[in-house]
């Protein structure tokens, strides 16, 4: 199982390090001396190594220069930009207002095809009522304090959910069955938002697996929500930050998390049992 956490980014900050390392070692340099040619503490090298602070575009060329690996530059000042941008605190991204945010989102949604999408907080997005987003939405802008433009948000995200009819697009979508006994908003907004989930999972497109409370989980443990857009990059949801994962060997942990959720949930009539029993509780 992937660790759905912020250590996916420190191990590459760690590996972006060790190449860094490598390179000194290869230019035949101490840390010391690579410090003193670039006039830096003599801490900074050690700390560029390990991880521990982030280089700049600066300090690379810097780097490479004094190691006689200009050549290597470009891929490295590359590298390094990736792995600040995977992590992407939500803040940042609010900041200009929650429709911006589901605008963002557009190009990514029409080049997959294969969408994995596995939730263990709330329904999915692209199968949520109006109603239920903007429970959802309501509740990010009151604790994050972001611009208040909730319902040109949820216009966007409902019109986003024509993807669910057009093009050759497949919605692979699990959620805990805690998901579907969780009041968002009040007990109709849950209500309709069943019973529009039991709709959307009709659709061709869409199959939709419920993992049973009580189940034995086996490898399937409950992990952080995340989607999954073929099999070339994975966003996470974390509660202060988004997390995107374009590493193929990671991406290969996370279809391979998603494969073993899938083996335990339960899906068609079996499903819509659990969703209509849950409505049936509200009352």
């Amino acid at each position: 199982m992937p660790s759905v956490t912020s250590s996916s980014v420190r191990q590459a900050r760690q590996a972006l390090g060790r190449r860094l390392r490598e390179i000194r070692k290869d230019a035949g340099l101490t840390a010391r001396e690579l410090a003193r040619r670039a006039d830096w503490h003599e801490s900074k090298c050690s700390r560029l190594e390990t991880g521990r602070t982030p280089p700049s575009d600066a300090d690379i060329r810097t780097y490479t220069s004094h190691c006689a690996a200009q050549d290597q530059t470009a891929d490295l000042i590359a590298t390094a930009r990736g792995i600040e941008g995977a992590y992407v605190q939500w803040r940042r991204m609010e900041r200009a207002g929650l429709k911006r945010v589901q605008q963002s989102v557009a190009p990514l949604f029409e080049r997959t095809r294969r969408f994995r999408v596995y939730q263990s907080w709330v329904i999915p997005g692209l199968l949520q009522s109006a109603a239920y987003t903007r429970a959802v939405l309501t509740t990010v802008a009151h604790l994050r304090d972001v611009p208040d433009d909730i319902d040109d948000a949820v216009a966007v995200r409902m019109d986003r959910q024509s993807i669910l009819r057009s093009g050759d697009h497949r919605f692979a979508m699990l959620v805990e069955e805690w998901v579907l006994r969780t009041v968002i908003g009040d007990n109709d907004t849950m209500a309709g938002a069943l019973g529009h989930l039991i709709s959307a999972a009709s659709l061709p497109s869409v199959s939709l697996g419920v993992v049973p409370l009580g189940t034995p989980r086996g490898a399937g443990w409950p992990v952080e929500s995340f989607t999954m857009y073929d099999d070339a990059q994975v966003n996470v949801e974390l509660v202060s930050a988004h997390l995107t994962v374009t590493q193929p060997g990671e991406i290969a942990e996370y279809s391979k998390a998603f494969a073993e959720l899938s083996a335990i949930a339960v899906y068609g009539a079996q499903a819509r049992s659990l969703i209509t029993a849950a409505i049936d509780a509200l009352a």
